[in-house]
C-alpha cells in the first residue's frame, strides 16, 4: 500500500506515545474523525498499529522492550566477538547493510581501512562509520525510534526496494531452536524482512541469550537465513544447521 505524510506523522506520534485516542489525533493533524479512522484503517492492514476501543497502539511486545544503552552492557564480550567474526566476511567493494543494535554497532567499530559501501537504518552505525574514508554511507530516513536508535516505517522499507545487497548482517531479538527469528514489533519486521528479500547472502548476528526468547513479531524462519554468527555458549546449533543453516561460533 502506498504511504502517504499523514501516515508518516502517525507513526512518529506512536513512536513517542505508544498509544493514543483517535479524538486526540484529528485533533493534533486537524482532519477529520473519519479521515483519521481511515488512516489508522490502512496502517493496522500494513501492520504498523493495534486497534482498540478507540485508540491506537504501536503493535510491538512492550516485554522484550530495552533501550540500546541497556543493551549495550549485556554479554559485551559475546556481541564484540560475534562483531569480529562478521567483520571478517566483508570484502573490499561490497556492498552490505548492517541493522541496528547493540552488536551491529560492534560490527561497524570493527570495520577498518576497507573502501564498501554500508546501507543503514542505524543512527549509532552512521554516526561510527561517518568519519571513515572508504565508507560510502547511505542512510535510509524514516521514523526516528529513541530506544533503539533506529530508522523505522514505510519510508525506509520503499527506498530498500532500490538497492542491491550482496551481505546484510541483521540483529536479532529472539531465537528458537526450530529457526523462529523474531523482533519487537512489526515495524522492525517489515524493514527487515525487506533487507532479505534484496540481499545476496543474509546474516543474523545474535548472542546466546537471545536463545529460546520469542519476541512479538516473526520476521523470518531458517530458509530465509544463510549464516547466524554467535558465541560458544549457544546451546542449539546443530538444531539450527538441521535446517540448512550455517553457525559460526566466534
Amino acid at each position: 500500500m502506498k504511504h502517504i505524510p499523514r501516515h508518516e506523522e502517525i507513526l512518529k506520534i506512536l513512536t513517542r506515545l505508544r498509544i493514543i485516542s483517535v479524538h486526540e489525533l484529528t485533533t493534533r493533524l486537524n482532519v477529520s474523525e473519519v479521515t483519521i479512522r481511515k488512516d489508522l484503517n490502512t496502517l493496522e492492514e500494513m501492520g504498523f498499529i493495534l486497534r482498540s476501543h478507540g485508540k491506537a497502539s504501536l503493535a510491538e511486545d512492550s516485554r522484550t522492550l530495552r533501550t540500546l544503552s541497556t543493551r549495550k552492557t549485556i554479554n559485551t564480550d559475546e556481541k564484540k566477538g560475534i562483531a569480529r567474526r562478521a567483520s571478517s566476511l566483508i570484502k573490499e567493494g561490497d556492498t552490505i547493510y548492517i541493522d541496528t543494535g547493540s552488536t551491529c554497532r560492534y560490527l561497524a567499530e570493527s570495520i577498518d581501512d576497507i573502501s564498501i559501501r554500508v546501507i543503514t537504518n542505524s543512527l549509532d552505525v552512521m554516526n561510527v562509520l561517518s568519519e571513515e574514508p572508504g565508507i560510502s554511507l547511505v542512510s535510509l530516513g524514516g521514523n526516528y525510534r529513541k530506544e533503539a536508535g533506529s530508522f523505522l516505517g514505510p519510508i525506509p522499507i520503499e527506498t530498500l526496494k532500490n538497492f542491491q545487497v550482496e551481505t546484510c548482517f541483521l540483529g536479532t531479538t529472539g531465537i528458537l531452536s526450530r529457526g523462529i527469528f523474531s523482533a519487537q514489533n512489526i515495524m522492525e519486521s517489515q524493514l527487515k524482512q525487506q533487507v532479505l528479500s534484496v540481499s545476496e547472502r543474509r546474516i543474523i548476528l545474535g548472542d546466546s541469550s537471545k536463545l529460546g526468547r520469542s519476541a512479538f513479531s516473526v520476521f523470518a524462519r531458517s530458509s530465509d537465513i544463510d549464516i547466524l554468527i554467535t558465541d560458544s555458549k549457544f546451546k542449539a546449533s546443530e538444531d539450527l544447521r538441521k535446517l540448512g543453516m550455517e553457525v559460526i561460533l566466534s
